[in-house]
C-alpha cells in the first residue's frame, strides 16, 4: 500500500467520531510495521482518548510499535488538556516515523506536536492528503483560523421563491415545502453541526424542536435570537432534549438547560463572537427569513443548504437572496438540493 492508502484509512476512521467529538477535530490514525497494519483508532467521544492512544492500544505485541511508521489525519497533540500528548505518547514507543496529513491550527499545538517528535529523533512527514484532511474538519480550522464558528446557511423555498405562506397572528406551525425524505436529510445535517439557531419569527410561528430525533446522533445546541424577550417559555425550544441559548438585550440568566445572554446587539458580529469565545465550533442557522438574509450581508457564512420543493404559493415570505452560481446542484426524491460553498 502507498502513503495515500494508509492516510486514506486514516481519514475514513476519522469520520467514524462525526457528532461525537466535537469541539475537538476528527482524527484517525494507522500504525504500520513491515508493510502491514499492527494498530488502528480514532477518537470516538469528546473527553476521551485520542485517535493515537486508541490505535496503540489495539496493537497486540506492544514490542512492535519500535521502529513502526505511525500514519495521523491530524498532528499529534503536544499539551495537556483532557488527556495526555500524544506526541510523548509515541517517543515513548519508539516509532521510527511519523506521517501526518496536515498541522493542528490550534495555537496549543500548531506545530509543537512535530517540532517535539522531530527533536525525540523520530522522521515526520507532513501533507499526505492535507486538502482532504482539513475538508474533513473544516469546522475546527474555520474556528481557529477565523476565530468564529464555522456558519452553514440551511432552507427550504418553493419553486416560485417562497419561504413560507402569508399568515396572520393566529397560524402557527410548519407550512412544509420540503419531502420527507429532505426532511430526514435535514436532521443528518443538523447532527454534524455543534449548534443550531433560529429568530423569533421561527420560534412563535413553527415551534420547531430542532433536534435530531429522525436521526442517530447527538442534540446540537440550540441558539434563539429573542432581542426582548417575546417569546414565551411554553414551546418546544425550551424542552430538555437539548442546551438552549437565547440572544437578548435584557437579561443574562441561567435556569435549568436554558441560558439568556444579554449582549448590546443582536448582530450577527456580536453573536459568533459570543458562541467564539464558547468554543462552540459550528452554528447552522435554519430562519427565518430576515435572520438568513442577515449573515448573507454580513458575508460570514461557509456553506449553504437550499432545498427547493415540488410546490407554488404564488405569495408569501420570500426566501433569501445569495446572488451566486451554485456549487452543486443535485435531486433528492421530489426537491432539489442547491448547495452552495463560499470561497474565501
Amino acid at each position: 500500500m502507498k502513503p495515500q492508502d494508509y492516510m486514506q484509512r486514516c481519514l475514513d476512521l476519522a469520520i467514524l467520531g462525526q457528532g461525537m467529538v466535537a469541539p475537538n477535530p476528527m482524527v484517525g490514525c494507522v500504525i504500520v510495521k513491515n508493510g502491514e497494519i499492527i494498530g488502528e483508532g480514532y477518537h470516538q467521544v469528546f473527553g476521551g482518548p485520542h485517535a493515537e492512544v486508541n490505535a496503540v492500544a489495539t496493537v497486540a505485541d506492544q514490542q512492535a510499535l519500535e521502529g513502526a511508521t505511525v500514519y495521523v489525519s491530524l498532528e499529534p497533540c503536544a499539551h495537556f488538556g483532557k488527556t495526555p500528548p500524544c506526541s510523548n505518547l509515541l517517543i515513548e514507543k519508539k516509532v521510527a516515523h511519523v506521517v501526518v496529513a496536515c498541522k493542528d491550527p490550534n495555537p496549543k499545538v500548531a506545530g509543537k506536536g512535530i517540532e517535539r517528535l522531530l527533536k525525540a529523533g523520530i522522521k515526520v512527514e507532513v501533507g499526505v492528503l492535507e486538502g482532504a484532511a482539513k475538508q474533513l474538519n473544516k469546522r475546527f480550522f474555520c474556528f481557529h483560523q477565523k476565530q468564529r464558528p464555522h456558519v452553514v446557511l440551511k432552507w427550504a423555498q418553493t419553486k416560485d421563491g417562497f419561504l413560507d405562506r402569508l399568515r396572520d397572528a393566529e397560524q402557527k406551525g410548519i407550512n412544509w415545502i420540503s419531502s420527507e425524505e429532505s426532511r430526514s436529510l435535514v436532521h443528518h445535517w443538523r447532527s454534524q453541526e455543534m449548534s443550531i439557531l433560529v429568530g423569533k419569527h421561527t420560534a412563535l410561528n413553527d415551534n420547531p424542536s430542532l433536534t435530531v430525533r429522525e436521526v442517530s446522533g447527538k442534540n446540537p445546541i440550540r441558539i434563539l435570537i429573542d432581542s426582548q424577550l417575546q417569546v414565551q417559555n411554553d414551546i418546544s425550544l425550551f424542552s430538555e432534549d437539548a442546551p438552549t441559548l437565547i440572544f437578548n438585550r435584557l437579561k443574562n440568566e441561567t435556569k435549568g438547560n436554558i441560558e439568556w445572554i444579554k449582549i448590546q446587539e443582536t448582530a450577527t458580529k456580536n453573536m459568533l463572537e459570543e458562541l467564539y469565545k464558547r468554543g462552540v465550533h459550528s452554528v447552522m442557522v435554519e430562519g427565518g427569513s430576515r435572520t438568513l438574509q442577515y449573515f448573507i450581508i454580513d458575508n460570514v457564512w461557509d456553506e449553504a443548504y437550499v432545498l427547493v420543493g415540488d410546490l407554488n404559493y404564488g405569495e408569501g415570505v420570500k426566501a433569501p437572496i445569495l446572488n451566486r452560481v451554485p456549487t452543486n446542484v443535485h435531486a433528492f426524491g421530489t426537491d432539489q438540493i442547491y448547495y452552495y460553498k463560499r470561497r474565501t
